[in-house]
């Protein structure tokens, strides 16, 4: 196969509308991206991924990084561009930050999450592992290098159209952890998944978006508010999730002098207090900003009876669910497995759990005398079985009724702008080879700009 054909992203961002960033922070950092949208799944199209990526790359172009980006990639166009962009990476100097963001559809299988190329075919869990990209290759990659800081943004907490009759997959993503000096971010809590969206545009990567282009915000309050603004937008059907190890400073856009406070020192009063005293908005929003087991069920035991007791508990329970799982895995014992299916026997992971004990020849029931797994959490109390007691978890089912939380006030981030860029490209970068099918989207309905990104021909 010839090399990949990759867009390289509109040069110049014009006239930002209300734009409150004066340019990117630093000059003197090498700034890598690789940006994936993958829309076109013949299993299952999406209407959203590559103009997600779309509006990424634009942002991080804006932000100083040399962006490079594809949609629509088979397995083979996928690993290959993952692989020069690593080799580009340990080229680029001790300085340098990497930034990955791949929009298209998720899956975890057995503890690891994987990316799925277009032509993925799932006839059993065992094409999962065979043919998608397994995250933590690239994520354990990246963090072998000598690099500045690590961002990896796996926008793929979807439903999924891949199926395995009678032993279902677990839905969403798994809980994992961050490597040294990096961070990784989902568009969903591990095991949960994000609403269907018909777009242009999914609710995540306008939050990320957003969020970026305010400057002024280091790493992890950046996606802490991108957590907040989803939780919003989607009145609580998607919360994202992220881990930061990044032990460097780093800011995307410097903050302009003039641009709107940020609220700052109002957050960190409201955070040095006790949740019993904020208020029940106020403290689930001081909740989800942090985004902590503890904090929740501190919630809970504050405001037992209030509207929003109901969803905090279901973030509980998926929280829970998914520390039991990833200690199950770690350790990998057959004793872990039975471990596992006795606190939650039809829960997501039930099926990884069983396909595991197959895999080690042991038996399905555990025998009358095994050494029970210790876990860092206490097992579900029976108001949260009901949210995990499934393969697949998400927030807006109508069983659960849950009811929509209430926006964060302005103290934790401006009011919400819309897209509303004009973009002007000075040219537009072509393929070395035709494109047989183009995919031109605007920047919003009424924008009359058509951008290209041209799809790698399969020889």
């Amino acid at each position: 196969m010839r090399p990949i054909t990759a867009f390289l992203t509109l040069v110049a961002v014009m006239a930002l509308a209300a734009a409150s960033f004066i340019g990117p922070a630093s000059a003197a950092e090498k700034r890598l991206a690789l940006v994936i949208g993958n829309s076109a799944y013949q299993a299952s199209p999406l209407a959203t991924a590559a103009n997600d990526a779309g509006l990424v790359a634009q942002t991080l172009q804006a932000a100083g990084f040399d962006v490079i980006g594809a949609r629509d990639l088979d397995e083979d166009a996928l690993r290959k561009s993952l692989r020069d962009f690593i080799d580009k990476a340990s080229a680029a100097g001790p300085d340098a930050v990497t930034f990955v963001y791949l929009a298209g559809l998720g899956l975890q299988l057995e503890g690891e999450n994987y990316f799925a190329p277009i032509d993925l075919r799932v006839s059993s869990a065992a094409d999962v592992s065979l043919r998608a990209l397994r995250i933590s290759d690239y994520t354990k990659s990246l963090a072998a290098l000598p690099l500045k800081a690590r961002f990896f943004v796996l926008d793929g907490a979807r439903r999924s159209p891949f199926i395995v009759a009678d032993k279902p997959l677990a839905g969403g993503l798994a809980l994992t952890e961050a490597e040294p000096g990096s961070l990784i971010a989902f568009n969903a809590a591990p095991g949960t998944i994000g609403p269907v969206e018909k777009g242009p545009y999914g609710a995540y990567a306008q939050a990320l978006v957003e969020m970026i282009r305010e400057g002024g915000l280091q790493p992890g309050p950046l996606f802490d508010r991108v957590r907040l603004r989803v939780d919003a937008a989607t009145k609580g059907a998607e919360v994202p999730w992220d881990a930061d190890r990044t032990a460097t400073s780093f800011l995307f856009f410097d903050r302009a002098p003039d641009a709107p406070a940020l609220g700052r020192e109002r957050v960190a009063a409201l955070r040095e207090r006790p949740l019993r005293d904020l208020g029940a908005q106020d403290a689930y929003a001081v909740c989800l900003e942090r985004d902590d087991l503890d904090q929740y069920q501190q919630f809970v035991s504050d405001y037992p009876n209030d509207v929003l007791a109901r969803r905090v508990r279901a973030l509980i329970a998926a929280r829970r669910e998914a520390i039991v799982w990833r200690r199950t895995w770690l350790v990998g014992t057959p004793d872990a497995y039975w471990s596992y299916l006795s606190r939650y026997p039809r829960g997501p992971h039930a099926w990884d759990a069983r396909r595991r004990l197959s895999s080690l020849a042991a038996a399905m029931e555990p025998p009358p005398r095994y050494v029970a797994l210790v876990y860092d959490v206490p097992p579900p109390p029976p108001e949260e079985v009901v949210y995990v007691d499934r393969p697949i978890i998400y927030l807006d089912d109508p069983v659960f009724a849950l009811p929509p939380p209430p926006p964060p006030r302005w103290s934790f981030f401006p009011r919400r702008r819309p897209i509303s860029w004009r973009w002007r490209p000075r040219r537009q970068f072509m393929a070395s080879m035709p494109c047989r099918r183009p995919l031109s989207w605007p920047c919003q309905p009424t924008c009359r700009l058509r951008s290209t990104w041209r799809r790698r021909r399969t020889m």
